[in-house]
């Protein structure tokens, strides 16, 4: 059978849904927020968008069909998300972080948990879950086998209860719309300090209503001025033993299916994100002349920058495509595209914006055009969600170092 690129009808039909629904609503987050100085009033304030989107439909997607969800493919969710993220990036991260709050729950909770903590999003979508993974001497060295390294948030059994102690940054939506909590975290711990997490990484789902989780701050981000990262303490939290995902030492491989899922997904949005930063360059080669006598897309060095930019677009976007495409015909466990793609299109996409702002002069600079903004968001792609240099890359050495590695496998889709 030939490779075929050619997005099937029901494809067809989301990609432009979510292209109207990215103009029509999405389009007016920055100019709500513009005026907002407080990050946690500038999330709150995204509440009506997100509620669109719920009505649209699209939190349905990261539910199973069991719990009135849709359970929509990778490759899908990355076709709504390059279209959603041309207008803005902070309620689609939103939705991206429910979903990894969400994941392990999904994907490896039993059905007595699903059953115990699903349904409260499927009745109401706007509901927010957070994945607390972040430890605040940073998230790098999770799996370190050093015990006294790594994660330092700790779970402990008392009878029938797990007591959890620690302390979390970048919990995205872990402040809930009302600044008192989400609705259910997904926390990583340790169940033991004397055992590396290859025997005592935990997932433990956690309501947001338990007593002793407490919003200590909030951190102010110099792009995705929208999206919360707060800093959530668990002082002495009580939750059922039975609410821990599988068994001690499970969490590692809970952690990297889910990562390997945004890691795709945010090859999406830099796409995305590159795409709004050519349309403004674009546009302004064809109608400014910079003083001189005719447009400046008549210029060689113009047209060459922005052929560069538009080659960057497409190769990304493909990329994209196809580890998406990976992860779904293993059901999540390929792992190399999806790591490739979130290392190479994140740092791709700063440069296209970059370039773009070049096209367009020092008044890209200013607040003439949304590329200042932009490149405000696009530099956040390689830092977050497993930084390429701390993690990414770390993975990708790892695949590398194996004696067993098939360079051809990822491209062959054999894993």
């Amino acid at each position: 059978m030939a490779i075929d690129f050619q997005l099937c009808e029901s494809q067809q039909t989301l990609q432009a849904g979510a292209r109207a629904f990215a103009a029509d609503v999405l389009s007016k987050v920055a100019p709500t927020i513009a005026p907002i100085s407080s990050p946690e009033e500038r999330f709150y304030a995204t509440r009506p968008f997100y509620q669109a989107m719920v009505d649209a439909g699209f939190t349905r997607a990261l539910l199973p069909a069991a719990f009135g969800g849709t359970a929509m493919s990778a490759l899908d969710f990355a076709l709504a998300a390059e279209e959603l993220t041309t207008a803005d990036v902070n309620v689609p991260s939103a939705l991206l972080a429910t979903g990894l709050g969400l994941h392990a729950l999904v994907h490896h909770g039993s059905q007595e948990q699903q059953q115990r903590f699903l349904p409260d999003f499927a009745e109401d979508g706007s509901r927010l879950a957070s994945l607390a993974f972040t430890e605040v001497t940073g998230g790098a060295n999770y799996d370190s086998t050093d015990t006294s390294a790594g994660v330092q948030t700790f779970a402990r059994l008392e009878g029938d209860e797990w007591v959890i102690n620690g302390a979390k940054h970048y919990t995205t939506n872990g402040t809930g719309w009302d600044g008192k909590g989400a609705h259910l975290y997904s926390v990583v711990c340790r169940t033991d300090p004397t055992l590396p997490p290859q025997q005592s990484l935990a997932v433990i789902m956690v309501p947001g209503s338990a007593p002793g989780i407490e919003v200590a701050g909030i951190l102010d981000t110099v792009g995705h001025r929208a999206t919360i990262s707060p800093r959530i303490h668990f002082n002495d939290v009580r939750v059922p033993a039975a609410n821990i995902l599988g068994n001690p030492g499970d969490g590692i491989a809970m952690l990297e299916n889910a990562f390997l899922w945004t890691a795709a997904l945010i090859g999406a949005a830099c796409v995305g994100v590159m795409r709004k930063a050519f349309d403004v360059a674009l546009e302004f080669a064809h109608t400014d002349k910079r003083s001189g006598q005719v447009p400046v897309i008549e210029h060689q060095n113009v047209g060459f920058m922005l052929a560069d930019i538009k080659m960057r677009i497409e190769a990304a976007r493909y990329l994209t495509w196809k580890s998406c495409h990976q992860l779904d015909l293993t059901e999540g466990r390929s792992s190399e595209l999806a790591i490739i793609s979130k290392t190479y299109c994140s740092e791709l996409c700063v440069q296209a914006v970059y370039d773009a702002m070049r096209v367009v002069g020092v008044d890209a600079y200013t607040d003439l055009y949304p590329l200042a903004g932009l490149m405000q968001d696009a530099l956040c792609f390689p830092l977050y969600d497993g930084g390429n240099m701390g993690v990414r890359r770390r993975q990708l050495h790892t695949l590398l170092r194996s004696k067993a590695y098939d360079a051809m496998a990822a491209a062959e889709a054999r894993g």
